[in-house]
């Protein structure tokens, strides 16, 4: 199952650019993960659920979780054979109770509002200790 990370803009930093690589090359023997830069809203939306994918808007307001719980998440779709999973990262504005209302889970990185190129790697990062977690690798301590 591939994990496709929508998010609105490209990392300007290299530094966090970097992180988030790392994160996604270590990804590919157990959920590999795509990031892909939209220009905007509208292309963002337009990509997400090609092909029906389950589509994951982070945003603030969404569900929080812990990270085995989402690993959960992540190995019920891929049971049930989904191919892929689109996790939208909007702009500094965020999403707007539409987009909230289209996606078929809202997730909250945190209570606390992360500038959206942080919440691309720490997303990054917690989907690959998901993956860890379902390999059963040591990287997850909890």
């Amino acid at each position: 199952m591939l994990l496709r990370v929508l998010a609105i803009g490209k990392l300007k930093d290299p530094r966090l650019d970097g992180l988030c690589d790392e994160y996604v090359k270590r990804s590919r023997a157990l959920l590999p993960i795509e990031r892909m830069s939209c220009r905007g809203d509208r292309e963002q939306q337009q990509r997400a659920g090609e092909g029906g994918a389950p589509v994951v808007l982070l945003d603030e307001r969404g569900e929080q979780l812990d990270t085995p719980t989402l690993a959960q998440w992540l190995a019920r779709w891929r049971d049930d054979g989904v191919r892929r999973v689109d996790l939208l990262i909007g702009d500094a504005h965020g999403f707007d109770d539409a987009a909230r209302s289209r996606a078929d889970r809202v997730l909250a990185l945190s209570r606390l509002t992360l500038p959206h190129r942080l919440a691309q790697l720490l997303l990054c990062e917690q989907l690959y200790r998901a993956g860890t977690i379902l390999a059963g690798h040591p990287y997850h301590h909890a």
